[in-house]
């Protein structure tokens, strides 16, 4: 028997509301046709767009209203709600506009609104990006995207195009993912945007002054502007048997199909390390239903950056799926398919997956005489201390105003929002980068919101009860919020980024 499709629901907004059900503020989801709309009332105007976010098709009517944006409860991407633009990652598609009337006391959704075309900038001038992670091609998105008619050539050392990267931990590991959603952009998106996507090439020196870079075989390209976004390479470990093939990292597209290639025959793994990665491939393991042990020398899965209160629920939640741990522990050697700890015991496996941490590709950027500091120097505008070479991702240490600090971090929607903000700046179009450092992290059904940083903190403040999965955890240092991690408060979650924009002075409506 066929199933019927789901009809939209809602009003028609084509055939009118009343005006008084939406009040300023508010958001009212109907439909017009086929389409599902959210109508917002905001500022004094009234706008009409889609009402899925772009990116993993989250709600934006659970979402949140800043200045003429509406921000994504799920991932934090932000929509201008007059041209439907996606501002800032992680959604880099728009959303559909359409045209609002009000009159007679309703409000009537009519036709499809078309943007114009951006002006064109830039001919003649050769901007070169060099990395294909998050940064990179956000920045490549976002020139063409703004109107550079210049050329762009982005060189990677990846065998594969750009790839959604949380994807590979989460569910394209877990097999609940089709391999049409690993790709950023098919293949066709970069010979249509006249991008030079070059992969498995090696950029050997970059000279600043002269403006040129060597590739590894020999040959030179001058360019006019450049954006460093090699971003960092797994650590691995320093032990004998680490370099054996059923040991991964993962990192790229083709260590998550090593590692599927591998737990198609496995039946145990061992999970070295009980960081992000190394806890969410744990669960895409136990999705695949092989017993996962997990070593690492913490008493608590990621109590650095979330704290005991967090660290020991994330504990439970795998235990009750049934991973087993082996913390306050390391493993001091791999012999074949057996792990010897460092406390004397010893694991048998098929399966292995290193997630110790990852380290800063700097090497191109330190022999260029660039100034570093913990990772590559950048000012608000994301510019190097050499002008014309910008930096941005998991590189780039930047002049945060949240924090008031110097900081580096590691975060996917962070390397693609600096990406786009250096993509501006390259332009001529001065903007400094400044919005509150997001993150998600995945564990089961359960996720985990992460907004803002905090090293360090004397005092943590928990809103509702960990353990039944509904929280807001404030992270505190002299009584200023520094960073906020919740689970399933969507809404409070973006409400502390924008308090933090706002506390900075920054104008965190502001349409791009």
């Amino acid at each position: 028997m066929a199933t019927e499709e789901k009809k939209p629901g809602g009003p028609d907004l084509s055939a009118g509301v009343a005006a008084a059900e939406l009040t300023r503020g508010a958001v009212l989801t109907g439909h017009v046709g086929d389409d599902e709309v959210l109508l917002v009332r905001q500022g004094g105007k009234l706008f009409a767009l889609s009402a899925y976010c772009t990116h993993y098709h989250g709600p934006l009517a659970d979402g949140l209203l800043v200045g003429e944006t509406i921000r994504c409860p799920w991932h934090h991407a932000h929509f201008n709600l007059q041209t439907g633009e996606a501002i800032a990652a992680p959604a880099l598609a728009p959303v559909t506009c359409w045209a609002v009337e009000e009159k007679d006391g309703k409000i009537f959704v009519k036709n499809k609104k078309t943007q114009p075309a951006p002006d064109k900038t830039g001919a003649g001038e050769r901007f070169i990006i060099i990395g294909g992670g998050a940064a990179g091609f956000a920045a490549a998105e976002m020139l063409r995207r703004r109107g550079f008619a210049g050329s762009i050539s982005m060189l990677s050392n990846d065998e594969a195009a750009p790839v959604d990267r949380p994807n590979l931990s989460k569910d394209y590991l877990a097999g609940s993912a089709p391999e049409d959603w690993v790709p950023l952009r098919g293949d066709d998106w970069y010979a249509e945007n006249k991008i030079d996507l070059k992969l498995q090439t090696e950029v050997a020196a970059l000279d600043a002054k002269g403006k040129e870079l060597t590739l590894g075989d020999g040959s030179k390209i001058k360019f006019d502007k450049l954006l460093l976004a090699t971003g960092a390479e797994p650590v691995k470990l320093p032990i004998p048997g680490a370099d054996q093939p059923h040991v991964h990292t993962l990192r790229s597209l083709a260590d998550c199909r090593a590692i599927i290639a591998g737990a198609k025959s496995a039946k145990r793994a061992v999970v070295i390390g009980a960081s992000f990665i190394g806890l969410e491939a744990a669960a895409a393991l136990r999705a695949r239903e092989i017993e996962v042990h997990v070593v690492a020398p913490e008493k608590r899965p990621l109590e650095r950056v979330f704290g005991p209160q967090l660290g020991d629920f994330i504990r439970a939640l795998h235990e009750e799926h049934g991973v087993k741990f082996h913390l306050e522990d390391s493993v001091s050697a791999i012999e074949g398919k057996r792990v010897t700890l460092k406390s004397g015991g010893a694991l048998d496996a098929d399966l292995m997956v290193v997630g110790v941490g990852v380290r800063p590709r700097l090497t191109l950027a330190e022999k260029a005489g660039l100034a570093i500091d913990k990772g590559v120097t950048v000012n608000e505008f994301m510019e190097t201390s050499a002008p014309g070479i910008y930096a941005a991702g998991d590189i780039a240490r930047w002049p945060d105003p949240i924090s008031g600090e110097r900081i580096r971090v590691e975060h996917w929607v962070v390397a693609e929002r600096q990406g786009q903000v250096a993509a501006l700046n390259m332009m001529g179009l001065r903007t400094p980068f400044g919005s509150a450092p997001f993150f998600w992290s995945q564990h089961y059904d359960v996720p985990i919101n992460y907004v803002g940083h905090a090293e360090k903190w004397d005092t943590i403040d928990i809103d509702g009860d960990v353990m039944k999965r509904d929280c807001v955890v404030r992270y505190k240092s002299g009584g200023r919020v520094l960073a906020v991690a919740s689970i399933y408060r969507d809404k409070e979650s973006l409400e502390a980024g924008v308090g933090m924009e706002r506390r900075a002075g920054m104008s965190p409506g502001r349409s791009g």
